[in-house]
């Protein structure tokens, strides 16, 4: 029951109770699929399938269709299938939805769900309370294994993840958690408390998600508990709600890094595109202008010594990239979390070692073709040396401006790569020129 071409025609031709015999064999992401290929209005399909099945394809759904498949169906099923949606999904999609599209959904849940939505939707969206869902098993220390076999038969239906069972005290302070393997293989009559495993990692309720990604990635979890201040388990944060986030992060870094909106999508308007990318083109060409100033300088050396003008792009440029380089290791470091307080000096004589040394290779190239297109000593040894200190300065440039950026709270990604252009540009240019200048009788 996989395939695309065979999945619309059996909903479309069976009885519902042989869709409901039958619909668990057909995974979500297969049916979405599939539907998105259906040429005919997808309500045709979709009104055949059970309440329980569309809310699971609206977990699956990408956040801007879910919306829109959910828009299909009259008001009250509306509220039947969302009531059927895991709890962090539903709050990633109302918090996608304008005021009176969100009350028309929150009015025709039940009053249970919506005080839970509304709690949900007080967090951060950002942090550890705004992707947690709210799905998961509990139960007391005080259970033995045979009460928490009886428990979870009721119970691990429901759950996003059966397989990690939490303690808990009377209080709902989070005490530990037991592997299900462990319930299986221990005794009927052996208290819970006897073999949970008490050292838990749990995230913080305001935990920036990003940090929760990083316990992930360091642990290998497949979930983790969400607590409040006094330890109470709010809810679980699942490893696909953590791709997710990755996969949303890097492209967020990605497209910062090139002065674009995450929000842009390749089929969106003309008008959006302009929004996104005219404000960071606008920024750019006032750093153009600065290097262009700086320049305008050395108009009279310039005018003395033309083959300047053809070695400038040289020197800008690979400065230019030279700071990518070390920019793209720092982004990518703050955002795991690998650059540190400790380890931040160590990183630092890293890179600047790198610098000296790059520096000193493409130096001594540029020095030589220098020398070879001018026929002139001094020449080579201007360019080169200008090579060597740019790309020192852009290695120590790529390195301080993404940590004081995110120091004082600018998302490195951002803005990093306007400020370090503009250092190696105007920098590449005052060296080369600069030193020209100074050596200009042994130039001319």
């Amino acid at each position: 029951m996989v395939h695309k071409n065979k999945i619309l025609n059996f909903i479309i031709n069976s009885t519902f109770e042989a869709i409901l015999d039958q619909i668990d064999e057909i995974h979500p992401v297969d049916f979405l699929e599939a539907l998105a290929e259906f040429e005919e209005d997808p309500i045709i399909v979709l009104s055949k399938l059970p309440d329980e099945y569309v809310g699971l394809l609206l977990d699956y759904a990408e956040d801007d269709e879910k919306f829109k498949l959910l828009s299909l169906f009259s008001e009250k099923r509306k509220g039947q299938i969302v009531s059927e949606m895991s709890s962090d999904e539903l709050v990633d999609l109302l918090g996608s939805l304008d005021e009176e599209d969100k009350n028309a959904i929150i009015n025709n849940m039940n009053v249970d769900d919506v005080e839970e939505v509304k709690e949900l939707l007080s967090y951060d969206p950002e942090s550890a309370g705004g992707i947690m869902a709210t799905e998961f098993i509990a139960i007391k220390e005080s259970y033995t294994v045979n009460e928490t076999i009886e428990y979870l038969r009721t119970m691990a239906p429901d759950s996003e993840t059966p397989y990690y069972i939490y303690v808990v005290d009377g209080f709902d302070v989070l005490k530990g958690v037991v592997p299900l393997r462990e319930i299986i293989v221990s005794d009927p009559d052996t208290l819970i408390k006897d073999i949970m495993i008490e050292k838990i990692i749990s995230a913080p309720v305001d935990m920036d998600q990003e940090e929760v990604s990083n316990i992930f990635e360091k642990y290998g979890f497949m979930a983790i508990p969400v607590t409040d201040h006094k330890g109470v388990i709010l809810g679980i944060v699942t490893v696909d709600d953590v791709i997710e986030i990755m996969k949303e992060e890097y492209t967020e870094d990605m497209f910062r890094l090139a002065g674009l909106d995450e929000e842009e999508k390749i089929s969106g308007s003309v008008s959006s595109a302009i929004k996104s990318r005219l404000p960071w083109l606008l920024v750019n060409l006032v750093t153009a202008i600065l290097a262009a100033a700086t320049v305008s300088l050395f108009e009279n050396t310039i005018a003395q010594i033309v083959a300047l003008a053809t070695f400038m792009p040289i020197v800008a440029g690979m400065g230019g990239n030279a700071g990518t380089q070390t920019l793209t290791m720092i982004i990518r470091g703050i955002a795991l979390g690998e650059l540190s307080y400790e380890n931040q000096k160590e990183i630092l004589q890293k890179e600047i070692s790198i610098g000296l040394i790059n520096g000193l290779c493409l130096g001594l190239v540029v020095a030589m073709l220098g020398y070879f297109w001018v026929g002139s000593f001094a020449f080579g040894f201007v360019i080169g040396l200008a090579m060597f200190l740019n790309l020192i300065v852009a290695t120590v440039s790529g390195y301080y401006v993404p940590v004081i950026l995110k120091k004082i709270g600018i998302d490195p990604a951002l803005a990093s790569a306007v400020f370090v252009t503009t250092v190696t540009d105007v920098l590449g240019f005052f060296f080369f020129l600069g030193l020209a200048t100074i050596m200009i009788t042994s130039l001319i």
